[in-house]
């Protein structure tokens, strides 16, 4: 129960911790993928294969990502959320710093771990901030903006990666300290980098809300007791959380290759890639999450919480045309695919997050959000790219049909998630408990 004096912070203070993690999800998510834009050239210059890619783009990056997510969600429920992000931020971006001196794929398999460990601090603690930050039926504006900053970032990324790279090329660089010295793709991600840094000095201007949805604001379930929970209600939560995972088995091994299947299938130079797919990605990026907050907003006014399930059982159907852009005719209308693809997965990450935040007890929302990044690892980032990889290299037995693995990939894993998302709708009707209106 909620103490009832309790004011709501002011909406400029809220606003701007919004404005920050905004920013901070833009730089987490250009650091764990600028790799994508850079595959031949760290392939080549390190000696690698394309599996070894896949492991730096998933597995490296997943494996502390995911065994990390539920002991962050539990100190998020319990600790400065603003101090453990900080803290997050600083250690990602010194990683990606970091990744671009490894001098081998263990070095760089190492620098992944860590860029891992620190961003498994970032949805929990930015999650159950918004929720502490604004009442249940203002959360999805606030919620789809947060989601927007990490959309983007697939597009503002592969913008500056190739601004960054042809910069480089024609010694742009040379002479600067750190940077002068170092390859293209070694710049990129040192740039990347300390652009996080600033976000960490940025976030000690603002405050730490006060924790609701409980008569003590410090009174955090146990690991035992939030484990009931989610086991008494496992059969609406397993198909959600597999559902999304799932679908970001498509997200991450489609947005891991498609780059590289533009550039190697449709003969695209980074810098054409950089100038067609970043803009669009970034248009794409904003319109999903954007829409799937309104939704969430109209559906809890309108009383209608289930409407959210209709949506997300529907959503990842629209994405197919983006795993199945290998077959597009030129190279135009491939990229406009691709990016399509960016709306979608946004528009379900925003519905499912802010899905959870009404489902669960408040003081077990920083565990839920931490649950969707262990399974989302496991399943979409650690296994995504490698299966991708897997499938091109094994079953194709060849680089250039890399757009083909994709497609066997991603086309079959977005129908799984719809069927999910269905399950979950279906049993959530079929049920007695009226727990979709908690806040």
């Amino acid at each position: 129960m909620e103490a009832p004096a309790t004011p709501w912070p002011r909406a400029s203070a809220a606003w701007w911790m919004v404005a920050l993690l905004f920013l901070a999800g833009i730089c987490s998510v250009i650091d764990r993928s600028v790799l994508n834009m850079v595959v031949d050239p760290v392939r080549h210059d390190l000696g690698i294969s394309d599996s070894q890619i896949g492991m730096l783009q998933g597995l490296a990056f997943g494996m502390f990502y995911a065994f990390m997510g539920l002991p962050m969600g539990l100190a998020a429920d319990r600790v400065s959320r603003r101090n453990l992000l900080m803290g997050g931020i600083a250690l990602w971006s010194i990683s990606t710093i970091g990744s671009g001196l490894a001098g081998s794929f263990g070095h760089l398999f190492a620098a992944r771990l860590l860029v891992g460990l620190g961003e498994a601090a970032l949805g929990p603690c930015a999650i159950s901030l918004i929720a502490d930050l604004f009442p249940p039926h203002k959360r999805g504006r606030p919620i789809s903006i947060y989601m927007t900053g990490q959309s983007l970032a697939q597009g503002l990324g592969i913008i500056l990666t190739g601004l960054v790279l042809a910069h480089a090329a024609r010694g742009g660089f040379a002479g600067w300290p750190l940077l002068g010295g170092l390859v293209p793709w070694r710049v990129i991600f040192v740039i990347s980098g300390g652009l996080g840094l600033i976000i960490v000095l940025a976030m000690l201007t603002a405050r730490e809300p006060s924790r609701r949805g409980s008569l003590k604001a410090d009174a955090a379930p146990s690991i035992k007791e939030s484990a009931v929970w989610f086991w008494a209600h496992k059969a609406v939560l397993a198909p959600l959380y597999l559902g999304f995972a799932v679908c970001f088995t498509a997200a991450y091994g489609g947005a891991a290759w498609q780059p590289t299947m533009l550039m190697r299938g449709f003969g695209m130079t980074p810098q054409f890639v950089g100038a067609w797919l970043g803009p669009l990605s970034m248009a794409f990026s904003v319109a999903g999450p954007l829409v799937g907050g309104w939704l969430v907003d109209r559906s809890m006014k309108a009383g209608r919480p289930l409407l959210r399930f209709t949506l997300l059982a529907a959503l990842p159907l629209l994405a197919l045309p983006s795993t199945l852009a290998v077959f597009a005719p030129g190279p135009h209308l491939a990229v406009v695919l691709v990016a399509t693809g960016n709306a979608i997965y946004a528009a379900c990450g925003t519905l499912l997050f802010a899905t959870l935040q009404s489902l669960v007890p408040a003081r077990m929302r920083g565990m839920s959000i931490a649950l969707t990044l262990v399974m989302n690892t496991l399943l979409g980032a650690a296994c995504g790219p490698l299966l991708v990889a897997s499938v091109t290299h094994g079953l194709l037995g060849d680089p250039a049909r890399v757009g083909w693995g994709i497609a066997f990939v991603a086309g079959p894993s977005v129908l799984a998630a719809a069927g999910l998302f269905a399950l979950a709708r279906r049993t959530i009707m079929r049920s007695s408990e009226d727990f979709l209106q908690s806040s």
